[in-house]
């Protein structure tokens, strides 16, 4: 599986929303955008269902981790998720899948991993990116903390327990702490 990288640029953030809308569908943006503000591994992030959210808040338990996660949703998070769901009422999940739709009597579904991933790669391919569903995550954490500086901050939030982990999942290597110490002079 190859690493990929957090998108440091916000224009770029920006370009892949509108391209994953115009090319697969606002439901994709949507993911791509909530994703971001989010910080959750996909398989989390596609299993939110809409009782898991209260009022500004969703409370969910990590299934890679099994530690819970009770995240203050931001204003962009709170416009986005009621908006889904003011358009699908209906909807169990945040994310459902529309496929089963067509089949009355199934099971609601979220969408999958691999749409997902098909569809951020195909973008990542026409930006340059090397994008997937965990550059969401890892894109929080950079600009997280390149806003603070805190990597203490950017480990509670990302659920980390080791800073190296979380300095190498958020792409801060060698050389920027080499520039840190010849730009700063006292």
């Amino acid at each position: 599986m190859a690493t990929v990288d957090a998108i440091k640029n916000p224009d770029t953030i920006k370009l892949i929303s509108h391209l994953l809308e115009v090319r697969f569908s606002k439901q994709m943006s949507q993911v791509f955008n909530i994703g971001l503000n989010l910080a959750l591994r996909i398989s989390d992030l596609l299993a939110i269902r809409f009782i898991d959210i209260d009022g500004d808040r969703l409370i969910i338990k990590e299934g890679k981790t099994g530690k819970q996660a009770n995240i203050k949703l931001n204003v962009k998070a709170q416009l986005l998720i009621n908006q889904i769901q003011l358009d699908h009422p209906d909807h169990i999940y945040l994310f459902q899948s529309y496929r089963n739709q067509q089949s009355i009597n199934s099971v609601a579904r979220p969408l999958t991993r691999r749409a997902v991933a098909n569809a951020f790669s195909e973008i990542g391919e026409e930006v340059k990116v090397k994008l997937d569903s965990h550059s969401l995550r890892k894109t929080r954490g950079f600009m997280l903390y390149n806003n603070t500086k805190d990597i203490a901050r950017v480990m509670n939030m990302l659920r980390h327990s080791s800073v190296g982990v979380t300095l190498r999942y958020i792409g801060i290597t060698q050389d920027d702490v080499d520039k840190d110490f010849v730009d700063l002079e006292i």
